[in-house]
């Protein structure tokens, strides 16, 4: 599940993602094979991290299980 990440608080990708100009029909990142074709990959601190991104908005994305 993508989410994102403001501050200190999780938001559901639905809802920034779907006034997004970059974002699918359907309101939600562009997200293929487990990648985001709409920002690009972070470095993680630790391996226990989620694997996050940045999206071309500036805002953090995660992809948490």
């Amino acid at each position: 599940m993508l989410v994102i990440l403001v501050g200190d608080q999780i938001v559901p990708s639905q809802k920034i993602c779907q006034t997004c100009l970059l974002a699918d029909q359907t309101g939600q990142p562009r997200w293929h094979q487990g990648q985001l074709r709409c920002g690009h990959a972070l470095r993680k601190l630790t391996e226990a991290q989620p694997d996050q991104y940045e999206c071309q908005m500036g805002f953090r994305v995660a992809d948490i299980q």
